[in-house]
């Protein structure tokens, strides 16, 4: 390999790398807002407030708009950001879908109260299985148990306080939910990718005997 096509190889890590570690911000930054959300508050805390405009000019805008105020005008924001950061992924052209939906609009469950909780669904994946796809969506599963235990402890503490616990029993349901059907895919790709292997070990040529 000559010298040129090693620093392209190396700008495209880099790349890839910083991509990333935007994807890990942004993701942190979603959390936070949902955790706000859960907790019943309406408006973006000024530390959080900082933390969106330093995503925002790592991405490269010098003069980004005024962060937002509120959390429902944060979360779209930022799952706008991690959008556009997962359809720059390499490996995944297309950007992460849901049937019934366009794309980089997120899926949402509405509560009785008319609230919204956004679900997590898997990325798209490749045209072959690579071990970063799944590395991502065991991540994608990971978090889904996470946000259920958040919100089940969130549901055990409103019911003791007699704070709206039938809100936040919503939100540990649907977290639940998500969680379970995510578990399921990810066994039914499992499934498929182990009797893909199976199916290509049987139509190899066996090894010449000596």
């Amino acid at each position: 390999m000559t010298a040129a096509a090693l620093v392209q190889v190396d700008e495209v890590e880099d790349a890839e790398s910083r991509r990333r570690d935007l994807m890990a911000e942004s993701d942190h930054l979603l959390d936070a807002v949902e955790m706000l959300r859960l907790a019943d508050e309406s408006e973006v805390p000024p530390s959080l407030q900082g933390a969106i405009d330093a995503l925002q000019r790592r991405l490269g805008r010098t003069n980004p708009p005024v962060a937002p105020s509120t959390l429902h005008a944060a979360h779209d924001l930022v799952f706008a950001v991690q959008q556009r950061l997962m359809a720059a992924n390499p490996n995944h052209p297309r950007p992460n879908r849901h049937h019934g939906r366009p794309g980089g609009q997120p899926v949402m469950a509405r509560l009785h109260n008319g609230k919204l909780w956004k679900l997590l669904t898997l990325p798209p994946p490749n045209s072959v299985a690579d071990d970063d796809w799944l590395e991502l969506v065991e991540s994608t599963v990971e978090r889904a148990l996470d946000r259920w235990c958040y919100a089940q402890q969130h549901a055990v503490r409103a019911a003791r306080a007699r704070v709206r616990p039938e809100v936040a029993v919503a939100v540990a349901r649907i977290a639940w939910s998500n969680y379970w059907d995510l578990q399921q895919e990810v066994m039914a790709i499992r499934y498929r990718l182990g009797a893909r292997a199976l199916s290509t070990r049987a139509g190899a040529p066996a090894a010449p005997r000596r």
